[in-house]
């Protein structure tokens, strides 16, 4: 059995916060400047220049990609053989904390859905916790604007309405969202599973690189259907038009209820953010 002091935890997810929110992963930026040179709309590629632009600051001056620091979502594969030393929730908890506040990231979490107090440190953080095989703690922080999760739906589809269903639901929540979710836009796609099972492969999905495709051809052809036809709306890079409105459309998807069809969609901004690190 492997001791993990949960200390190291607090320390990797407070850098993880500060990283994720100033340094946009490699595969992102080298999709937005593919899609930059395929952009045949004068408007369009002005505004994805400016999108690289602000990255390219981003990165040289470890300044955050964007004011919306966003929710902090951790995931967190802890391995059946680790045993951690010390209260591994608050851990995270803490690291959240120390990184906003010592990154200088904007505090966007307020303490009840209703009464709308500021926490002052952006905790909690929302916390999806996996346990596999191994020995090793995997840690993602993808901190969420919610610019992108404002425009996300779930719907309880008819098995009946079958693939269809499932195509026309992607595109009219795209449609729906327009140009609030700052695209150009990943889409996360959650088929199958339970109502909350559904949400959270859709969210989860936003964490596969942008140049990545479902292992079965099924889906990864499903994926470029939809990524096809989501450009072809013509909502463009900021909602200005063109044919850049999503950088990648990714689908994860488990078995379901004979009697149902669950299906998500979690959107995400130009700036999907995520960093991680394995201890």
């Amino acid at each position: 059995m492997r001791i993990v002091n949960a200390d190291q935890v607090r320390d990797v997810v407070r850098k993880l916060c500060i990283e994720a929110n100033c340094h946009l992963t490699d595969d992102l930026k080298t999709c937005i400047k593919d899609c930059r040179a395929c952009e045949p709309f004068p408007v369009a590629q002005g505004i994805l220049d400016q999108i690289i632009e602000n990255y390219t600051i981003a990165d040289e001056n470890n300044v955050p990609v964007c004011q919306d620091t966003g929710m902090a979502c951790v995931f967190i594969e802890v391995g059946q053989d680790v045993h951690v030393e010390g209260n591994l929730e608050e851990a995270i908890h803490e690291g959240v904390r120390r990184g906003y506040t010592e990154g200088y990231l904007r505090k966007s979490v307020v303490r009840d859905p209703l009464d709308r107090v500021n926490t002052g440190d952006n905790t909690p953080a929302m916390i999806y916790y996996q346990i596999v095989p191994g020995d090793k703690i995997d840690i993602t922080v993808a901190p969420k604007g919610f610019g992108s999760e404002n425009m996300s739906q779930i719907k309880m589809l008819k098995p009946s309405d079958g693939l269809q269903g499932v195509k026309d639901f992607v595109l009219k929540v795209v449609e729906d969202a327009g140009p609030n979710p700052c695209p150009p836009i990943v889409v996360g796609v959650g088929i199958g599973g339970t109502f909350d099972k559904a949400a959270y492969m859709a969210k989860k999905a936003l964490l596969r690189p942008v140049d990545s495709h479902h292992e079965e051809e099924f889906y990864a052809n499903l994926e470029d259907e939809l990524l096809e036809k989501i450009n072809q709306l013509g909502i463009g890079p900021q909602g200005f038009g063109g044919k850049t409105t999503a950088l990648a459309v990714n689908i994860e998807k488990c078995p379901t209820h004979i009697a149902g069809l669950p299906i998500a969609v979690n959107i995400n901004c130009h700036v999907t953010r995520h960093q991680h690190e394995v201890i």
